[in-house]
């Protein structure tokens, strides 16, 4: 039986810049089903860790894209991200780095951060064992199938679908719900809403696509804006697109490279041997981050199975999807970590007085 909650859950809808704290492991196992869910959404092992701590809402998490059927947008019932992600820890070393669903149940309201004399908990305070679960506590984390001896995974981003319920891109209460929660402006939904105007204008096949696309670097570019976010590369689907490596490591400085000369690594699928470029990393063009980590192993979505990559990516700090170009899923706040290439990057060699500013702020 799972127990009912009051507080957050019953009262109005947390918005973001409100501070929260996570509720204790015992009170959200009370609101756990055998599938260790509430509402369709898996509470994982991971989680634990932030049981206790306070955090201000990143965003609303109302709603969400799906990535495990065709992509498309879906309505998530009362739930929030915090600035929390998964390690991977309880599910084979995942390294996409998700950012956790908060069910509002599992939450309450505070006034403001902890005390500054009280110390925060230890990030990886509870022991993840091999079933899953957390002191003596197990979690599904993975299902069985007799004919198949590889692990199959469960969390939340496999779970999405099951977790939500539809939401067309047409239904603009969504829209009036990103502005009223905090998560964009409504200057930033207006020029959202132009920009698929647009975008509609040039694939509605009517010879306008390249005038208006030149037409959009045109006035765009000068005023140091993106160029058209959709365009793609020149090299023809099936030929090999060319590869390159810098054996990034987490921490290094690199800067990734202008959006033309990344557009010639790729094929008209938009594709480096067999990486999608999206429209969504434009924006970080020709600027400069630090590299958080490198990835060689995701749990496929759709399968729930651990996907190996053949050649290594990268994860910058800080650079997210932020869905400001993604057709029928716009101001999705699920703020998925996108894979870069070592080819769409060069490394950044920091100057001798940049190096001495560091050592003092990491003496500090």
């Amino acid at each position: 039986m799972v127990k009912a909650i009051t507080g957050a859950a019953s009262g109005p809808k947390l918005k973001a810049g409100e501070w929260v704290e996570v509720r204790s492991r015992e009170e959200i196992l009370g609101t756990l089903d055998a599938s260790s869910q509430f509402e369709g959404m898996p509470f994982m092992p991971e989680m634990f860790a932030f049981c206790g701590r306070r955090f201000q809402v990143y965003k609303s998490a109302h709603k969400t894209c799906d990535t495990v059927f065709p992509v498309r947008g879906r309505r998530v019932h009362r739930a929030v991200h915090l600035e929390t992600r998964c390690d991977g820890a309880a599910h084979g070393g995942c390294q996409a780095g998700c950012l956790i669903f908060w069910k509002e149940a599992w939450l309450k309201r505070v006034d403001g951060p902890a005390a500054a004399n009280q110390p925060p908990a230890a990030l990886h305070q509870i022991e993840i064992h091999p079933d899953g679960g957390a002191e003596n506590q197990p979690l599904v984390t993975k299902v069985s199938d007799p004919q198949d001896a590889e692990p199959q995974y469960v969390c939340q981003a496999t779970q999405l679908p099951y977790a939500t319920s539809p939401l067309e891109w047409w239904h603009l209460s969504q829209y009036v719900e990103d502005v009223l929660s905090g998560n964009v402006s409504l200057w930033l939904v207006l020029r959202g809403m132009a920009y698929s105007m647009y975008d509609g204008l040039i694939n509605a096949g009517i010879g306008l696509g390249r005038p208006l696309r030149w037409l959009y670097n045109a006035v765009n570019v000068p005023l140091k804006g993106t160029r058209f976010p959709r365009e793609t590369g020149k090299i023809p689907d099936g030929e090999p697109t060319p590869k390159g490596s810098l054996d990034l490591q987490p921490g290094e400085l690199v800067r990734v490279k202008s959006h033309q000369a990344i557009l010639e690594t790729l094929n008209t699928k938009s594709r480096n041997r067999g990486m999608y470029w999206d429209a969504e990393m434009v924006p970080y063009c020709g600027k400069t981050y630090r590299v958080r980590t490198r990835v060689t192993q995701i749990i496929d979505e759709k399968t729930g199975k651990m996907q190996l990559f053949k050649s290594p990516c990268v994860i910058l700090d800080s650079v997210v999807c932020e869905s400001r170009y993604s057709n029928c899923r716009m101001f999705c706040p699920r703020a998925i970590y996108p894979y870069w290439r070592e080819i769409w990057l060069e490394r950044v060699v920091p100057s001798a007085e940049q190096c001495q500013v560091e050592t003092v702020l990491t003496a500090k």
